[in-house]
């Protein structure tokens, strides 16, 4: 940890860093011995890369790409991969005037939904707020990020109906229009219905727990461990996609079960 630190405090030299949080899962203390160290670099216009590009080639010995931002796509926008010390450490921008403005979505009960290489089931907007929340600031000059981290440690009940009502209406919706799919044996487009059926309960199951989401990764295990979730959650979310085949009555047979997975989640949500 002091060595992140010290990298921290070096980044935030860097202008247009605010500040730096050490994210993923060695802040939440779900990783393994060979997990990368995700820092958000919480940054507002203009960033100095060619700064960040010295830097980097510094710790790492030599040449790192670092992108511009919006690098990387529309919400993981930008960074950089590096390996120091034989750990591999991964710069990801985060643009702090947005995740304020996300903060002020959620309190509202509103989110999006984006688009994002790497995400199949698109960035949650809430995310953002949600990687500070769990986070552990390693540099804040100013005191920004410690601030705001002080915020979101209260999980905004807006935006916890707002999710669990979106499953509510749509986990059972998408479920209906992949029968069409299923009666086609379009296996593509059922496994997508039953991807993102699941992915929706997810997120409203940890909403009910007042719990983050922060990406698709391991959601539906962690999801599986709260106590709202229908019992063997994981496993049987999981089970849907395991013998899928082209054959109508396998995939109707799935969304058989994943109905009644939907139903059991939704009756907890109103508990």
């Amino acid at each position: 940890m002091e060595r992140l630190v010290e990298i921290a405090d070096r980044l935030t030299e860097v202008g247009g860093i605010v500040g730096v949080c050490l994210g993923g899962s060695r802040a939440s203390g779900t990783h393994r011995p060979d997990s990368d160290f995700d820092l958000g670099l919480y940054y507002r216009q203009p960033l100095d890369t060619a700064a960040l590009r010295l830097l980097a080639a510094q710790l790492t010995g030599g040449p790192v790409e670092v992108t511009e931002p919006g690098g990387w796509g529309p919400w993981v926008d930008g960074g950089g991969w590096l390996t120091v010390d034989g750990h591999r450490v991964d710069w990801i921008y985060r643009d702090l005037d947005r995740v304020h403005r996300v903060w002020r979505q959620c309190l509202a009960g509103r989110f999006e939904i984006g688009v994002q290489p790497g995400h199949p089931l698109g960035v949650y907007s809430h995310a953002y707020v949600g990687e500070l929340a769990v986070g552990h600031v390693l540099a804040d000059p100013g005191g920004e990020l410690r601030e705001l981290r002080e915020r979101t440690r209260h999980y905004p009940e807006p935006l916890r109906e707002a999710l669990m009502d979106n499953a509510r209406w749509e986990a059972p919706f998408i479920l209906a229009g992949a029968r069409k799919g299923a009666a086609r044996g379009d296996v593509f487009y059922v496994a997508g219905c039953l991807f993102r059926a699941v992915g929706l309960l997810a997120h409203a199951l940890h909403a009910h727990a007042r719990r983050w989401v922060l990406n698709e990764k391991g959601a539906v295990r962690a999801a599986g461990e709260l106590a709202s979730a229908p019992a063997g959650f994981a496993g049987r979310a999981h089970g849907l996609f395991a013998a899928l085949d082209t054959a109508p009555e396998t995939l109707a047979a799935a969304l058989d079960d994943a109905d009644k997975l939907v139903g059991e989640v939704c009756a907890r949500l109103d508990r």
